[in-house]
């Protein structure tokens, strides 16, 4: 059946137990005289409403706000309608309702698909998932039901609204409305990549919307000491006890390469002897799950021992007194300003301590360090390759003296 006449009405409409002049906003779409109806999820008042231009009257903010809803709803009816058409599929207001909120998919949602894959991933925490995994997919999740929210005026849609037009402008949201990072928007897509992977892969959907779509990630500059700034921290005596404490908990994740997370639930039972007759750190990342497993620098292993008396430490408990991650950075800052390190110091610098002046600018093999870290691949490793350069200029400089002598 062609399409001959096709409109689309806002409208009040009055629940049951509604009192006063508020009202329900519903929108109406028509084709060859077959309608269909569906509620904007948006309340007004009848006083305030004018049914000829099916708008909000008055110059108000909160009008504004409600007509630009409007008109993102009349932008959204119209692209399924497209839709449609590119499908060479009948337009009906039925079928345009129905690519709005039903689909292809068979009846699944986005929404549905994504809470069950939370559901499992839920039940497997601590086991198969680190805390931090499971969190960053609830995150995501709720990300998208507002994007939903702001695109659709809906709470759900069905998996076949899903395109590389969807998509973009979940990319559009994340960056203007939700103001993520480059890097955070391309994580929170990665994440939701997946969802769709597997539906593609079970089959409910039979398209890859992110088949066109391309990734990046832009370099972060990581800081990191150097070696000379160690030794200031080393050196430093303070006056105050917990800013002892705090550089000590510092130096001790810049020889282990330990996160904050790792370094709060390290217990004793983990340091233990290794093959070689040396204390080794055995532990799983909470980030990744990933296991980890070093040996002890003395550097390290004397910080152990400064705490192993601590009244916050027993035998089988924590193995340093460490704050919360909010206080440690706060006193990182201190700690910073009196030995004039001139960089925004956080607890994660430690880490990157570890990666870059502590091991590969002394030669320790990339492969080496990734297992250290707890990477998973060393892909993860490679961002701190381009400290190496700091080991092959002192080498040449070492060779061209040495040629020189010759």
């Amino acid at each position: 059946m062609l399409e001959k006449s096709f409109a689309l009405l806002f409208f009040l409409k009055k629940s049951g137990n509604m009192k006063g002049t508020l009202r329900h906003v519903y929108a109406r779409i028509t084709v060859n005289g077959a309608a269909r109806e569906f509620s904007t999820g948006q309340r007004w008042s009848e006083e305030r409403w004018d049914q000829q231009v099916c708008r909000a009257t008055s110059g108000r903010a909160d009008s504004k706000k409600l007509n630009s809803y409007l008109d993102l709803v009349t932008s959204n009816v119209i692209d399924a309608k497209r839709r449609l058409m590119e499908r060479n599929s009948e337009i009906t207001a039925a079928a345009i309702r129905e690519m709005l909120f039903g689909g292809t998919g068979g009846g699944r949602t986005v929404l549905g698909v994504f809470a069950g894959h939370n559901r499992k991933m839920s039940e497997l925490e601590g086991i198969e998932y680190a805390a931090r995994t499971v969190q960053r997919y609830v995150t995501t999740f709720n990300h998208t039901g507002a994007f939903i929210k702001w695109k659709f005026a809906a709470d759900d849609i069905s998996l076949g609204s899903v395109d590389y037009g969807f998509v973009c402008d979940y990319e559009f949201w994340l960056r203007s409305v939700r103001k993520c990072s480059h890097n955070s928007t391309m994580k929170y897509l990665s994440n939701f990549k997946k969802i769709v992977t597997q539906c593609l892969k079970r089959g409910w959907i039979d398209r890859d919307p992110f088949a066109s779509f391309r990734f990046s990630n832009r370099e972060v500059e990581r800081v990191f000491l150097d070696g000379a700034e160690i030794s200031r921290l080393s050196e430093k005596r303070f006056s105050i006890e917990r800013l002892s404490l705090v550089r000590d908990i510092f130096l001790f994740s810049c020889y282990t390469g330990l996160s904050y997370a790792d370094v709060k639930l390290l217990k004793r039972p983990q340091i233990a002897q290794g093959i070689d007759g040396e204390q080794w750190i055995s532990v799983r990342r909470q980030k990744t799950g990933a296991p980890s497993r070093l040996p002890l620098l003395p550097q390290a292993m004397e910080i152990v021992r400064r705490y192993q008396e601590h009244e916050r430490c027993p035998a089988d408990g924590p193995v340093l007194p460490v704050f919360s991650n909010q206080k440690m950075n706060a006193y990182l800052k201190e700690i910073a300003a009196v030995c004039g390190i001139d960089r925004e110091l956080t607890f994660h610098a430690a880490r990157h301590t570890f990666a870059t002046t502590v091991t590969l600018t002394n030669g320790v093999p990339i492969e080496t360090v990734s297992r250290m870290l707890g990477h998973k691949s060393i892909k993860h490793t490679q961002h701190y390759a381009r400290i190496v350069d700091l080991k092959v200029s002192a080498d040449m400089k070492a060779l061209k003296s040495k040629l020189a002598g010759t």
